[in-house]
């Protein structure tokens, strides 16, 4: 069976310009180590600075894995919900969220998806029987993708939360529905690295 597997990374920690810090690169190195195992096929990242350098850092672990951007991982509000679908909590976040904004996310959340969430022709007629590929990019694209595998409303991408230099792994399949292989995982992380870019209140 062919498959498609997207091991999905948010950006290491960065500073309050969108660089990534010393800590954001330890965390990045150290998700290389961990992915340096798998036959990765390519190292996509958003065109931000924060994910860029990211890439290019866990890349080090991934000699032979080709580092390109991709323009549809960068940040952005994929969906923004009616008033209906919105929790209390998160109400004033939409704040200033004007229709064309909320277009402009909504066509990014879309590209997204063609791009990265199927198998592809390539990976069809490619000499394996799937391909393994690394999307360095941000919270709200990474949740935006795991609501799409898991088929759920479209406002449910709010409150899935990812750490920084988390791991998230969702495979495709021809004729299956895509499979959550792990959310959020920070094991590869000593534990003063861990849950950096997470909510607080939600920490474990």
């Amino acid at each position: 069976m062919t498959t498609r597997r997207l091991y999905l990374a948010r950006h290491g920690a960065a500073d309050a310009f969108g660089e990534l810090t010393d800590i954001g690169r330890r965390q990045a190195g150290l998700l290389g180590e961990r992915l340096a195992g798998v036959p990765v096929d390519a190292v996509w990242h958003s065109p931000l600075p924060r994910a860029t350098a990211s890439a290019y850092e866990l890349a080090r672990h991934l000699p032979n894995a080709p580092v390109a951007e991709a323009a549809e991982l960068v940040d952005h509000v994929p969906y923004v919900p009616s008033v209906a679908e919105t929790p209390p909590s998160w109400v004033g976040f939409f704040d200033g969220y004007d229709e064309t904004e909320a277009a402009s996310g909504q066509r990014l959340a879309e590209a997204l998806v063609a791009r990265f969430a199927k198998v592809t022709d390539a990976t069809a007629k490619g000499s394996r029987p799937g391909t393994h590929e690394v999307l360095v990019t941000h919270a709200y694209p990474i949740a935006w993708l795991v609501r799409h595998a898991l088929d759920a409303p479209p406002a449910r991408w709010l409150g899935l939360n990812s750490a920084n230099a988390a791991l998230t792994v969702i495979e495709y399949r021809d004729g299956l529905p895509p499979t959550i292989v792990m959310f959020n995982d920070t094991s590869h992380l000593p534990r003063d690295l861990r849950w950096t870019g997470f909510p607080e209140g939600i920490r474990p």
